[in-house]
């Protein structure tokens, strides 16, 4: 068991809440270099990484993509 970088982030709060989505769906994930993307000032020095295990990377991978086409549709009025 291994973890691996499934995406990467400009803000500790995007990633956390990739990391929410997914541990929602039965999916352990961590979230590397929030402190150091924070002490840096959040400049794009140091981005934020959501790390998953290996064997999940395939399920969480097409959960993020489902979830950022979700979020890409326009709201009904």
């Amino acid at each position: 068991m291994s973890l691996v970088e499934l995406a990467r982030y400009g803000s500790q709060l995007d990633a956390d809440l990739a990391r929410l989505m997914l541990e929602d769906e039965g999916i352990g994930a961590v979230v590397f270099d929030g402190q150091a993307h924070s002490f840096y000032g959040g400049f794009g020095l140091i981005p934020v990484r959501l790390m998953v295990l290996d064997e999940d990377y395939d399920e969480a991978f097409a959960l993020l993509i489902a979830d950022a086409k979700a979020s890409e549709r326009p709201a009904r009025d």
